[in-house]
């Protein structure tokens, strides 16, 4: 199973380097990684990440969809790189008590139900994550701060349970997180400055 591991974490590399890039292309890696860890995080007992891989997959498709709308790539024309923008105050409210109350919805879940290794931390994640994928996919740079915080997390349970290329792929993903954070802020106020 490590080989799978390794490979998905190239894939993920690429999916990363990409997503920082602003580029409509980073969704077939994307897509490529989530299905293989789909089978390294059932294999680990960690239900909440492998049903969220299920997810990760068709949010990669419909991500795919808006971006490529958002690029003008359908139509056959424009660069890849889509437009970023900031959420309002309000919708972070209401996103941060939806991703709370699913994490500790999910987590109780899998903790009474399952045999769930990590049921609470790996729901946070997953609930992180799904929020996170979300905003990505509309394109809101919140999606890099809930990225961050999900590396961080991600990293221990890895090294928890002995996933060291994931747990390592995670430390890059922190690294690139906080790039694509930068990027897309720098993105939006040159955005702005044309407006």
């Amino acid at each position: 199973m490590n080989l799978v591991e390794w490979i998905a974490a190239g894939l993920g590399l690429a999916n990363i380097a990409l997503l920082v890039r602003r580029s409509v292309w980073n969704y077939p890696f994307g897509m490529a990684m989530v299905a293989l860890y789909a089978v390294v995080f059932f294999e680990a007992k960690l239900y909440g990440e492998a049903g969220l891989q299920l997810f990760f997959f068709a949010a990669q498709a419909w991500g795919w969809v808006l971006w490529a709308r958002a690029a003008g790539t359908e139509a056959g024309g424009g660069d890849s790189q889509v437009p970023v923008r900031w959420m309002g105050n309000l919708a972070r409210l209401v996103w941060a008590t939806a991703t709370a109350a699913l994490a500790l919805n999910l987590g109780w879940v899998m903790h009474r139900f399952t045999d769930a290794s990590l049921p609470y931390a790996d729901a946070a994640i997953a609930g992180a994550s799904i929020a996170a994928q979300i905003l990505l996919g509309l394109r809101r740079i919140e999606n890099w701060l809930l990225w961050i915080a999900i590396d961080v997390a991600s990293v221990a349970v890895y090294v928890a349970k002995g996933l060291w290329p994931t747990a390592a792929l995670y430390v890059v993903f922190l690294g690139m997180s906080a790039l694509g954070l930068r990027e897309w802020i720098a993105a939006w106020k040159a955005e702005e400055e044309k407006a």
